[in-house]
């Protein structure tokens, strides 16, 4: 098993890289954990984590690792009260995914995964993952197949799906006019956001007045800038990620566009914001979590506190993410009292976080967790390097409404088997 393929914290044996999109990586060596070894016992609980190591999602994936390490430090490094590892293969690519996700059921022998940064690996993760039969918590992946028409009962879920954000965000961004610019990418998640929000506009009664796909990966967005600019929308709806939307407002501020023409979009992580800096930053956005929520529980707010001691600087909302999805496997372990994938289905199903307000629980009909997401506003004049955003709403308002939210699991076309 080469290094390419495998990260342990061994003696801060983690391969150290550099990562694109200025203030939004952690250096790799500083997830070392002292307790996280080689196994040298038969008994080690061994859960993978399968998060991409370069490219722009990389300035992402660092922070969900970080959360996953951080978790399993809160227990002292142990499951089930045995030593636990967590060993980190790459997600170089659809293909590259489903192979590594293999080789660490097959041959690192890990009990579960966590994963699945983009929705194009993810997708392909969670047919390896039925296959396998292992149980599998994708950490940050948005498509709406993953818990829809794809859904399978080894997969669970954590970000709330595309369809679900738009009717969420749909009502805010309404305020802004109805005369959209759809700017997004060509992969699954761009075309899931462009199909959802399309069909939420027409039903309003709005009109698209542009329309681009892009490829991953674009340099220049000059010239789709100046085609907005042309257009005059009421708002331009993203569905670019991670570092792409840091290049596009970068290069929209560079052209005098920031704050003439509203940018939204859903699933943004902070430290792509972050990354654009506090001249450039601008945004209306969807989001599950925010270190400087006054109505984060208690709880996350001692995570927030041990991130920011551990790491110097606050937690992004991809930090989290991995902490709760990593939380609620370490915990359903616990309950299983097993490492059998049946065991800790059936526990996860069962797994409740949050609190009364704000609960969050895995959906038992297709493994969707229901959780209320923010809507965030970045500030109209940043003063401080990380507090860039204002809650300007939390949905749905009353917990009860979560089920309603998110759909009849057979009507969004999950067939559990």
């Amino acid at each position: 098993m080469t290094n390419d393929n495998r990260e342990s914290a061994n003696g801060g044996g983690l391969r150290r890289r550099t990562l694109l999109g200025a203030g939004a990586a952690v250096g790799a060596g500083s997830l070392a954990m002292p307790f996280i070894g080689r196994a040298e016992a038969a008994d080690t609980i061994k859960i993978g984590l399968l998060l991409a190591k370069t490219g722009d999602i990389a300035g992402q994936t660092e922070y969900l690792a970080n959360g996953a390490y951080l978790a399993l430090a809160e227990r002292g490094g142990k499951v089930m009260g045995k030593p636990a590892e967590l060993v980190w293969y790459d997600e170089p690519s659809p293909q590259g995914a489903q192979q590594n996700m293999q080789k660490l059921v097959q041959e690192a022998g890990v009990v579960a995964v966590l994963g699945g940064a983009l929705s194009s690996s993810a997708l392909a993760e969670e047919a390896t993952a039925e296959r396998l039969k292992i149980p599998f918590v994708i950490s940050n992946a948005a498509a709406t197949e993953i818990t829809g028409k794809n859904c399978n009962r080894y997969t669970f879920r954590l970000n709330t799906p595309v369809a679900v954000q738009a009717a969420m965000f749909t009502p805010f961004l309404l305020d802004k006019g109805k005369k959209w610019y759809f700017l997004t990418a060509a992969y699954a998640f761009g075309q899931d956001i462009a199909k959802s929000f399309k069909e939420l506009l027409a039903k309003n009664g709005g009109t698209i007045v542009g329309d681009d796909s892009v490829p991953l990966n674009t340099p220049d967005y000059s010239s789709f800038i100046l085609k907005i600019r042309e257009a005059k929308p009421d708002m331009i709806l993203g569905g670019v990620p991670a570092g792409d939307l840091s290049t596009f407002l970068k290069q929209w501020n560079e052209m005098g566009m920031k704050g003439k023409i509203p940018v939204c979009e859903i699933a943004v992580g902070d430290s792509d914001i972050w990354s654009v800096g506090p001249d450039a930053a601008t945004g209306l956005y969807t989001s599950l979590w925010w270190y400087n929520n006054p109505n984060n529980s208690a709880e996350e707010k001692a995570f927030a506190a041990a991130y920011l001691k551990k790491y110097g600087k606050p937690a992004a909302d991809k930090a989290w993410m991995g902490w709760i999805t990593a939380k609620s496997l370490f915990e359903a372990i616990d309950a299983a009292k097993s490492t059998k994938p049946d065991a800790i289905i059936a526990a996860l199903e069962n797994w409740k976080g949050g609190t009364a307000a704000d609960p969050y629980s895995y959906r038992k009909g297709d493994h969707q967790m229901l959780l209320k997401n923010l809507v965030i506003q970045v500030k109209p004049k940043i003063t401080d390097k990380w507090d860039y955003f204002d809650v300007v709403g939390s949905v749905p308002k009353n917990a009860a409404d979560l089920d309603k939210v998110f759909g009849v699991p057979a009507e969004n076309g999950c067939k559990m088997i």
